[in-house]
């Protein structure tokens, strides 16, 4: 059995970038049009916890947000981002 969801890693990474990403372009994520994807992928990162503190009060249910981005794979939306960008 395949632990992928919809093309991506897993359901945890399809689902933050369906919601969290989609859309957006590196200059959106980072302030420059050609990060790396390493500098890229620190900025997905920083991104997503920042939209979960921004729209949640401390306690569980920002716990288990928070938790939930460990499971996703930031490197592959770092790669779709920039694929995205180049064909733009």
């Amino acid at each position: 059995m395949s632990n992928t969801y919809n093309g991506w890693t897993n359901y945890a990474t399809w689902r933050v970038n369906l919601e969290v990403f989609d859309g957006l372009s590196p200059v959106d994520i980072t302030g420059r049009e050609l990060p790396t994807t390493s500098e890229l992928v620190e900025a997905l990162k920083e991104w997503a916890e920042t939209a979960i503190e921004n729209s949640s009060e401390p306690g569980l249910a920002r716990d288990y947000a928070l938790a939930f981005l460990s499971d996703v794979d930031f490197w592959q939306i770092a790669d779709n981002v920039l694929a995205a960008y180049a064909d733009a």
